[in-house]
């Protein structure tokens, strides 16, 4: 036991180092424990994620890479542009979602709900993929730099984009990331986010009242 625990300060060690020279998120290793993981990538809101993944067709690792891009985790974020929240959706983006959805109303506001956000968030992502073909670098790109510069570029490369064609270091360095955090979380997390059903994940109360929550992205009642 005793030589257990010099390991795992060993391997603890050799990973702070590691990250000295790389990135935070390039220091965790495929073969290092799942608990090692844990300690330098959080996932909170579960329920949200495994529910807005699995209303729109997302895996939830996925999403989870996403939000930690974006925020952190961090659901009080605001950017320099205005976007709110766990996964950095745009007040403009979340209101037109919920016109084009028959939404009543929709107020700012609505965002600073985690379970909201990830709702607004995971249904422009599967968006994107739809107008992308399916194509998860491209709408990764999108959701970062918007649909427009990626319809040029693409444009420009001839065909679907990789992520060597992206022109912007910004973009293509959240893309990479991106891809490389959703191998992180499925590796640490993949039984915390896989899992669920039909039904609406970790909602309180009844069937009824889950569906009226989640609702509130497509339409809100005042």
């Amino acid at each position: 036991m005793r030589r257990l625990r010099v390991l795992l300060v060993l391997v603890l060690l050799c990973a702070a180092g590691a990250a000295a020279l790389a990135t935070v998120e390039r220091w965790y290793q495929p073969w290092m424990p799942a608990s090692v993981g844990r300690l330098g990538f959080p996932l909170e809101h579960v329920a949200a994620v495994r529910a807005g993944a699995e209303r729109n067709r997302l895996d939830p690792a996925l999403v989870a890479a996403v939000i930690y891009t974006e925020s952190g985790f961090d659901q009080h974020v605001r950017s320099s542009q205005g976007a709110v929240g766990l996964m950095q959706v745009l007040p403009s983006t979340a209101r037109e979602i919920a016109r084009q959805s028959g939404g009543a109303a929709f107020a700012v506001s609505d965002l600073a709900t985690p379970r909201i956000n990830v709702l607004y968030g995971c249904f422009y992502l599967r968006r994107l993929l739809d107008r992308f073909e399916g194509s998860l670098v491209e709408a990764l790109a999108a959701y970062n730099a918007g649909a427009a510069r990626v319809e040029g570029w693409r444009t420009a490369a001839g065909g679907q984009l990789a992520v060597a064609d992206i022109p912007y270091e910004e973009t293509r360095s959240y893309v990479e990331q991106v891809l490389h955090l959703r191998a992180i979380y499925a590796h640490v997390y993949g039984s915390r986010l896989a899992g669920g059903s039909s039904e609406i994940v970790g909602c309180p109360g009844s069937t009824d009242l889950c569906e009226r929550l989640y609702e509130h992205v497509f339409v809100r009642v005042n």
